[in-house]
């Protein structure tokens, strides 16, 4: 397959990749024109990565920058890749879609649970679960994916391997 084939996310690879506890690290173009890049959570429902992230809530000082740079400007860059060599690693570009939710979003929750286990979740959650507790539903349906897998064969093209 192509890369930028969106049946790469079917690939075991990307499956393992989407199950995991590493962070997905998501690129934006921040208000002022320049690039960000900040680790998050996720979770991925089949067809969406979603990034949940606070809007309020007790240990909240101010809403994240990247809502405000999101709202302004939804294309977005995600990569979920393995820190062992040789490198593992998912790419997905799309547009983020936010949505405003009361309480800690399910998608959040799920993704605690993955993370830091189930016992640390359930005390996790609990204690940041408050009546002023909003958070923003981050989610993108990808339009381009990529995989490359150095232990394979699925290298950049720089190596000799695929495009991107």
């Amino acid at each position: 397959m192509e890369q930028g084939d969106l049946r790469l996310l079917e690939d075991e690879l990307a499956k393992q990749l989407l199950g995991s506890r590493i962070p997905a690290r998501c690129a934006f173009v921040g208000t002022d024109g320049k690039p960000r890049i900040v680790a998050s959570w996720f979770n991925w429902t089949g067809t969406e990565l979603v990034m949940p992230t606070f809007l309020s809530a007790p240990h909240i000082r101010h809403p994240p920058y990247r809502v405000r740079a999101l709202r302004a400007n939804p294309e977005i860059a995600v990569s979920i890749d393995t820190e062992s060599f040789p490198p593992q690693v998912l790419t997905v570009r799309g547009l983020a879609e936010i949505e405003e939710v009361d309480g800690i979003d399910p998608d959040y929750a799920e993704a605690a649970h993955r993370y830091i286990g189930d016992e640390a979740a359930t005390d996790y959650l609990q204690q940041i679960d408050h009546p002023q507790t909003r958070m923003a539903r981050i989610s993108v349906r990808p339009r381009w994916a990529g995989l490359l897998d150095f232990a394979n064969d699925r290298m950049p093209s720089a190596l000799g391997g695929v495009a991107q």
